[in-house]
């Protein structure tokens, strides 16, 4: 992905300079449309604002709920209500679905007019820009300007780095959907990978497992637990989590326990391709840049970046260090955070011409 250093638009300076003068009673908002959640900072009540991103949507009715509510419904709700993801794979799956949440989250967590707001969006690698720039016009908010940020630079921020330094800094960002590896130098993405692989194959990984071995049909939701509680542990059968789901053969719910070790068999080949990735940009990265790397080592974030033993697998497969942040789900909310308020971040943010999305 390029960045605002090699070839996207950068923000001209006499806009900037406009806004240095702002109210700051005026409406910003810094936004991370991830695939599973949305964060939203809003510079009027200091607050990062973090939501499932799901919306919840009744025949003849439409968008009945969103966010928490409507991920409340999801495995549960009857056939006339659909409860879906308006994003997937880091770009926009129902545009108007995702034009009523925004709105709707927008309208209810701010006090004053929404009119002549600012945004600035966390662009992820291989997304087009002007999806997000028509995401947000087609709202019906009447904005004042919407900006563009690649998500890596803003998750470097938001880990309190200053990217605009010559240093090389290598992010792992592991949502959802996908994996983003980047390295970061002079403001831009110098190299970067996405793939299609994150903590939903890793939950498919374990519902597939428990239904192949003991004959189990179990929930989405169930299998999150299983990554999350007991997460990558090859080895450990005394950690156990005891869950509920379908006895396929019985047709009948019963209780079943499952170690860590089996999840970690489970979700070995996931993890696999993620570190591969990983090795495999590290191999391109310059060498004036991988030293940078050793000596500051491998940063993760995204949701997935807590999930026990992924940090030491990552470590073991490449000899560099690997650092672990407090709400990793959270760093490139941060970083747009910095970038609202921080005037010198300003110029690492582009525009685009807007464009139907289709």
């Amino acid at each position: 992905m390029t960045s605002a250093l090699y070839g996207r638009r950068p923000l001209q300076y006499e806009e900037t300079e406009e806004r240095e003068g702002d109210d700051m009673s005026a409406q910003s908002f810094g936004c991370d449309f991830g695939t599973s959640s949305i964060k939203i900072y809003s510079r009027e009540s200091d607050t990062i604002y973090c939501e499932k991103n799901m919306v919840a949507i009744e025949e003849k009715k439409g968008m009945i709920a969103y966010g928490n509510e409507a991920f409340d419904m999801h495995e549960k709700a009857p056939s006339n209500i659909e409860v879906l993801y308006p994003m997937s794979f880091g770009t926009v799956a129902s545009i108007t679905y995702m034009q009523q949440f925004l709105r709707s989250f927008l309208e209810e967590r701010t006090k004053g007019s929404l009119k002549g707001a600012e945004f600035i969006v966390a662009l992820p690698t291989d997304v087009q820009d002007r999806v997000f720039t028509t995401l947000i016009h087609g709202t019906g908010i009447k904005t004042k300007n919407v900006e563009l940020i690649d998500k890596p630079v803003a998750a470097g921020l938001g880990l309190g780095l200053d990217v605009t330094q010559a240093q090389g800094v290598m992010l792992v960002d592991v949502g959802a959907d996908t994996t983003e590896i980047s390295i970061l130098s002079l403001g831009g993405t110098v190299t970067s990978k996405l793939i299609k692989n994150g903590g939903n194959k890793i939950d498919e990984a374990i519902s597939s497992a428990i239904r192949r071995e003991y004959g189990y049909f179990i929930g989405n939701k169930t299998a999150e637990i299983l990554k999350n509680e007991l997460g990558y542990q090859p080895g450990d059968t005394t950690t156990k989590r005891e869950i509920c789901g379908r006895n396929m053969a019985l047709g009948l719910p019963a209780l079943l326990e499952i170690t860590a070790d089996f999840v970690a068999n489970a979700i070995a080949e996931q993890l696999k391709a993620i570190v591969d990735a990983i090795k495999m940009i590290l191999e391109r990265t310059p060498p004036e840049l991988g030293v940078d790397i050793i000596r500051n080592g491998i940063f993760l974030t995204g949701g997935v970046a807590n999930l026990k033993g992924l940090d030491g697998l990552i470590a073991d497969a490449t000899n560099i260090k690997v650092n672990l942040v407090d709400k990793p789900e959270e760093c490139v909310a941060r970083g747009l955070e910095r970038v609202i308020k921080e005037k010198q971040f300003r110029s690492l943010t582009f525009v685009t011409k807007e464009q139907d999305y289709k």
